[in-house]
């Protein structure tokens, strides 16, 4: 939601409901600022250049026990399951977890999700996680902690903005990344995750498809590098990941010369030219398993690093810069929407029903093709089977 056509809402304060501590904390609401990209650059860009999150209070340990013990008491009761994204608090990865629930990315939230027995989903992330819950759940209870919790991405990519740039480019297969609306995905002809967007967009490439790729231009681009496919880009970014500076890594990698990067592929170009691994959360976490170092410099979102620590316990990580001679720190290498997340908000949902998820009924099936078709070829890709047949040539949506 952007500052100029939303207001917070009343901020609410931890432990409301009766027999949990309550806190006397208040929120506190942040002005969220990012470039605006330039309009001479591309002929569509983010229409938002100013926002606002939240920042809820951290529980004392009391709360933070109580609160996990009546979320647990109400998962049960209310046949619902936790979906957390690695981004998200510490406390809601764990909780997640240890209630067989899941923490991962976007890609396998919207499996799980869909194929979980659990009529209720607690997603823990930004709005259009739990949208695209609800579109491949549509019977599902889908609810979130926070509704306003947002995306620069979705924010800088509105539906009526991208229908006009799709409509000038009938001839390209229409590619979103997961980071947008629904409105915008039943504009598309694919969804595409970090995780899958090479996979897919090589096999466009491959049928002879011209692509028209949104919302993140530095992840369309490096797609572009790596595939050598037919591209043009909407001009979005990642508060986050747009942050990371090339300068300032450099020097980190000065000071720790035996350190890996990692680097998210929606940052910039000459962040990921540094990188000795690309990829998605998922792929970061592998490479920190697999690639034989101690030592590693992470750019994407700290809220990974809980992971990362937890589960290469001999292991060192450091967060890429966001902030030195070239920079002033805005975001900070973490989203302040999935910072909105906490544990209060998750059993204040659940008890209530509040903040449930809706998208309207009219837009699901055709929301519902581009996140079909991109499981399906995940799946397949997965199971060893062939992909050529699950990619038609579809023009623009």
């Amino acid at each position: 939601m952007s500052a100029a056509s939303g207001r917070p809402k009343q901020a609410r304060t931890a432990g409301e409901a009766e027999g949990t501590p309550v806190s006397t904390a208040t929120l506190h609401r942040i002005d969220v600022e990012y470039e605006q990209p330039d309009e001479a650059t591309s002929g569509s860009v983010c229409s938002t250049k100013h926002a606002w999150a939240r920042v809820p209070p951290e529980p004392t340990q009391a709360e933070r026990a109580a609160l996990k013990d009546k979320i647990r008491r109400l998962l049960k009761e209310k046949n619902a399951v936790m979906v957390s994204h690695y981004y998200v608090h510490p406390d809601l990865q764990d909780l997640a977890e240890e209630t067989g629930g899941l923490v991962s990315d976007s890609l396998e939230m919207a499996r799980f999700g869909r194929d979980h027995a659990a009529q209720t989903l607690v997603v823990s992330g930004v709005r259009f996680m739990g949208e695209t819950a609800k579109i491949l759940s549509p019977k599902k209870t889908v609810l979130m902690p926070d509704l306003d919790a947002t995306c620069s991405l979705d924010l800088g990519c509105p539906i009526d903005e991208f229908s006009a740039f799709c409509d000038q480019h009938p001839d390209r297969t229409v590619v979103v990344y997961a980071n947008t609306s629904a409105a915008v995905k039943a504009r598309a002809d694919w969804l595409v995750t970090s995780s899958c967007a090479l996979d897919i967009v090589s096999a466009l490439k491959a049928e002879g498809q011209k692509i028209l790729w949104a919302p993140d231009r530095h992840l369309g681009a490096y797609i572009q590098r790596e595939t050598g496919a037919d591209m043009v880009f909407w001009n979005g970014a990642c508060i986050v990941h747009d942050e990371f500076k090339a300068v300032e890594l450099e020097l980190l990698k000065q000071d720790h010369p035996a350190a890996k990067v990692l680097v998210h592929p929606e940052s910039p170009a000459d962040v990921v030219a540094l990188a000795d691994a690309v990829g998605s959360t998922s792929a970061i976490l592998k490479a920190a398993r697999e690639m034989d170092a101690t030592e590693f410099i992470v750019a994407t979102d700290n809220g990974m690093m809980h992971k990362l620590r937890t589960l290469n316990p001999g292991k060192t990580f450091y967060e890429a810069p966001t902030a030195g001679n070239s920079a002033t720190c805005k975001s900070c290498a973490h989203c302040p929407w999935m910072a909105m997340n906490g544990l209060a908000d998750v059993a204040r949902v659940l008890e209530t029903g509040a903040n449930a998820i809706q998208v309207d009924p009219a837009l699901i099936p055709r929301a519902r093709q581009p996140i079909d078709r991109m499981l399906a070829f995940t799946a397949a890709l997965r199971n060893g089977q062939p992909t050529a047949a699950l990619v038609p040539h579809l023009g623009a949506a």
